[in-house]
């Protein structure tokens, strides 16, 4: 069997980062290891999950910072799961999250359309059925 255990979103300072995911989307902070020369270990999720976790990866190079914000050329990256869309809508607007698509009712389920701090594309969903 295989899974997916962690994807790296890159960042360009780790306490910011921190900051914002634990914060503003409120996930929790699992992991944040010094691996030494200025390089940390830092792995966020939302509250109780058992997949995917995010990897908070400092970018290291011009490279690297370039794609802060746009690993995927302007596509919605991470779609974020919820079993309480109003709260978690609710806390993004109190939050002051940049919503960029409003809440719309589809077949599948609710959604919208968030920024993150580093310009990242989300979808909040909430499905109409287990996915």
């Amino acid at each position: 069997m295989q899974h997916l255990a962690l994807l790296s979103l890159v960042i360009d300072e780790y306490d910011q980062a921190i900051a914002y995911y634990t914060q503003k989307l409120r996930f929790e902070l699992l992991e944040d290891t010094d691996m030494g020369g200025g390089k940390r270990w830092v792995v966020v999720a939302p509250p109780g999950a058992k997949g995917c976790k995010i990897l908070l990866a400092r970018a290291a190079n011009e490279l690297q910072q370039s794609r802060i914000g746009n690993q995927t050329g302007g596509r919605v990256f991470l779609f974020l799961h919820s079993d309480d869309f109003e709260g978690d809508y609710n806390n993004l607007l109190l939050q002051d999250v940049k919503i960029v698509r409003e809440r719309t009712v589809e077949e599948w389920g609710i959604v919208c359309v968030f920024q993150d701090t580093y310009g990242n594309f989300w979808d909040l969903i909430q499905p109409t059925n287990k996915q």
